[in-house]
């Protein structure tokens, strides 16, 4: 097939700040974990789909299935009962993978590769 270029999985994209390997980072209305650490300015890759644990914000209380938030401000995910402020990403581009109650740090999340709402 000549016109095939990857699974879709992976995605490339500039770091806006130096990023370690394992981050959440946004590109454009889809979340992605970094692959490597990313200089800033540097070109680097991040997994837009798949099952990773990433910081959650400590007060939520996230349901297992449940659509989150990117929290741009506060680097974590939130259930979509926050209140979106600007750079936060909302709907499917991730799901809750499993329950976290209050005071849980980090969440396992499916991320979908699907875009979302980035509030303005």
């Amino acid at each position: 097939m000549k016109n095939y270029v990857q699974p879709g999985k992976v995605i490339d994209f500039v770091a806006a700040a130096d990023v370690v390997s394992g981050q959440v980072v946004r590109i454009g209305q889809i979340i992605g974990v970094a692959s490597a650490d990313v200089a800033s300015g540097a070109v680097g890759q991040a997994h837009i789909e798949g099952v990773f644990s990433v910081p959650k914000v400590t007060g939520a209380v996230i349901a297992k299935g449940e659509s989150l938030t990117w929290d741009a401000s506060a680097a974590a995910f939130d259930d979509n009962a926050a209140v979106a402020a600007s750079g936060d990403v909302q709907g499917p581009p991730a799901v809750a993978f499993e329950a976290a109650g209050n005071g849980v740090l980090t969440l396992a999340v499916r991320l979908t590769g699907v875009p979302g709402t980035v509030t303005a």
